[in-house]
Formats: structure tokens, C-alpha cells, sequence
């Protein structure tokens, strides 16, 4: 007879939106393998009506460090503004729990440098959430590509093209560089070149341009890259809270076939297409439709493989290298973008200005006060 599955024993920080819409479902998904016990909001009205809508004995924190010493929960979930990110993240690791932060994990590199040392002396992890990466589409696509299926990647084009007006921007912490880390490339865009990574893998070169069109804001409201990958691959990249026609689009030009995924804030198997070239035999192709068991690209599904890590006590996906590498490919656009200089992978270490800060510094887009 197997024995059941171990419940970890979760804590949410944060009770806004992305958390009762997105971590909360997720974690009643895998109720036999989680038992959410507290929540931390400072906002105690929105606290006391989150407790009240998750069910249970789950008790309220107006402090994350009172939570952290009163429960010792085994998993984190962030789902609080971007500046807040690092400093719970490195505080929940460091109370010896795993976290799974909104994206993004950090606002800098250097952010990031100060959570890898909080693993490396804690031997917990901090991934980022990415769900887009983990819906079964996703998984088939990669395993196409990486594996050769579909012939050597050659052409590339990943779409963020989203609307966000005036009263989006009115949130105090939107906007800005201090506390939301940049525009639409950190933001928005974020989650399409993620996934755009996920499938190609490692990129060697990006020149980029960036603009304020539009919103009175910090950072850009539109930002657009060329990107070389290793494999020889080129793409491009658009960052956009401009467009009224709202879209997110991954498309990648292989050898033998084209794939595209056309969704908006997320997809499912039937949002996957596959376009063989006139060389391609029917029975070839037909061999690469998406696979029978249809998992949308969602938080349950990250938070399912989070938890398989966890059990088998390994790295969770979306940690380490693989969250640190989405982020220096967000740097390496601003650095390119604002400098006007192609940026290769690597470049961006300690004492470079944009490791420090997504602004860099430059003088047209840090803030007055920098």
C-alpha cells in the first residue's frame, strides 16, 4: 500500500488579487499535498476577508516576521508588490522555506545575487512563478525543439502587446523603477520572453530601444529587442501596454515546421499550432500534434512540479539559473535599449550599473532622485 502524499505546510504573503485568484486555487488543487495555514497582508480588512474566503484555520499576520516565527511554514508563497519581493524572499529562506515568488522574483541582478546567497547558506529555494512554462503545450513544445523534431530553430518572434491606461498607472507602486522594477519588459513581457527562452535556450547577443509613447511613467510603456541565440537562432522580442488589440504570441520558425502559441494571459493545448514545411511527410507531422492530456499553463501546474522537487529534494524549476537568466535577459534589453550598444549574455556583472539597478543609471530614464 503507498502512503499518501506528505501536506506541506504553507503560508501566503500577500492577500491581493494574484493570491486569492491564482495561489489560492492552486493550493486547493493539491489539498492532498498542502494545508495552507497562514496569510500576511498589513491591509487587516483585506487579511480578515481572505481568511474568511480560504476556509480552515488559517491565522492572520499583520508582520511576516512574526509569521515566520510563530508557524515555520515549509513553503512561502509572495504574491505582494515587486520591491517587497527580495527582502521576503531572503527572509523566508533564511526561516529555512521554500518560496515561490510573483514575478519578478527581484529588481535587479544584484536583488537576485542576495537571494542566491540566502539558498546557498539556507539549503532552501526560490523560484519564480512562470506558469507558462509548465501548461502540457508548453512541455510539448520544448520537447520538439530541443530535441530536434521540428529541424534547427532559424526565426523567432515572441508578442506582448497588451493595453493598460491611466488609471492602471494610478497605483502608487506602478511605474516607477523603485518599486515595480520598469515597464512593460519587467512587468508584462516578462512571461512571453521567459517562455521564449524556455524553448531556444541560451541567447547570445540583444540591441534593443525602448520608449515612453504614451503613460507618464519612470519607466517605458513600449520596448522592442533583436536577439541572437547560440543555436544561430534570431528573434524578436515586443514589450507593449499600448496596444488595443491585446495579444500574446510565441512563434518559432524551424527547419521543418513552424510552431505558434496565440494566447493572452494564458493557454491550453488547443491554443498550439503546428505548420509542417511542404517537405514534411503528413505522417511526420501528425506525430507532433499536442498530447492528449490537456493541462492548462496555470499556478496548480507550477505549483505541482514545486512540489515534486520538494519531495524529492532537488531544485524546483523556475529557481537558480533558470530564474537568474530571465532577469539578465531583461537587464541586457534595458542596458541595449538605453545605451544604443548590442549586449552579449554574461556581460553584466558586479560594478556594471545596470546589475545594480534595470535604469542603469542613464540619465534619460533613472529616476530624479537616483
Amino acid at each position: 500500500m503507498s502512503l499518501p502524499p506528505v501536506r506541506r505546510r504553507v503560508a501566503v504573503v500577500g492577500t491581493g488579487a494574484i493570491v486569492s485568484e491564482g495561489h489560492l486555487p492552486a493550493l486547493r488543487d493539491h489539498a492532498d499535498r498542502t494545508e495552507l495555514i497562514a496569510a500576511v497582508d498589513v491591509d487587516q480588512g483585506r487579511l480578515d476577508a481572505f481568511r474568511a474566503s480560504a476556509g480552515g484555520r488559517v491565522a492572520g499576520f499583520t508582520s511576516m516576521g512574526a509569521m515566520l516565527d510563530a508557524v515555520r511554514p515549509d513553503l512561502v508563497l509572495i504574491g505582494t508588490p515587486p520591491s517587497l519581493h527580495r527582502e521576503q524572499t531572503v527572509a523566508a529562506l533564511k526561516a529555512g522555506a521554500w518560496v515561490l515568488c510573483e514575478k519578478p522574483l527581484c529588481l535587479s541582478l544584484a536583488e537576485y545575487d542576495d537571494i542566491a546567497a540566502a539558498e546557498e547558506a539556507s539549503g532552501a529555494y526560490a523560484s519564480v512563478v512562470f506558469q507558462h512554462r509548465y501548461g502540457s503545450g508548453a512541455v510539448h513544445a520544448r520537447e520538439l525543439i530541443r530535441g530536434g523534431e521540428l529541424g534547427a530553430p532559424l526565426v523567432a518572434h515572441c508578442q506582448t502587446t497588451w493595453h493598460r491606461d491611466a488609471a492602471y498607472y494610478s497605483v502608487p507602486w506602478r511605474g516607477r523603477w523603485a518599486t515595480e522594477g520598469g515597464g512593460p519588459t519587467m512587468g508584462h513581457g516578462i512571461h512571453q520572453f521567459d517562455l521564449l527562452l524556455h524553448l531556444l535556450g541560451e541567447w547570445e547577443e540583444i540591441r534593443a530601444m525602448a520608449a515612453r509613447l504614451v503613460h507618464d511613467t519612470e519607466g517605458e510603456d513600449v520596448s522592442t529587442a533583436l536577439v541572437r541565440f547560440r543555436s544561430g537562432a534570431l528573434a524578436t522580442v515586443v514589450n507593449s501596454v499600448l496596444s488595443p488589440d491585446e495579444v500574446s504570441r510565441v512563434r518559432v520558425d524551424c527547419a521543418d515546421a513552424t510552431v505558434e502559441l496565440t494566447h493572452l494571459y494564458g493557454h491550453s493545448n488547443g491554443d498550439w499550432s503546428y505548420t509542417p514545411a511542404r517537405h514534411v511527410p503528413a505522417e511526420r507531422a501528425e506525430a507532433w500534434r499536442t498530447p492528449a492530456q490537456d493541462v492548462p499553463s496555470s499556478h496548480t501546474a507550477q505549483l505541482g512540479a514545486l512540489l515534486d522537487a520538494y519531495d524529492a529534494g532537488t531544485r524546483p524549476p523556475g529557481s537558480g539559473p533558470e530564474a537568474r537568466s530571465t532577469l539578465e535577459f531583461a537587464a541586457a534589453l534595458y542596458k541595449a535599449a538605453f545605451t544604443g550598444l548590442p549586449v552579449r549574455a554574461g556581460e553584466i556583472g558586479p560594478g556594471d550599473p545596470f546589475h545594480a539597478a534595470m535604469h542603469g543609471g542613464h540619465p534619460d530614464w533613472a529616476p530624479e532622485e537616483h
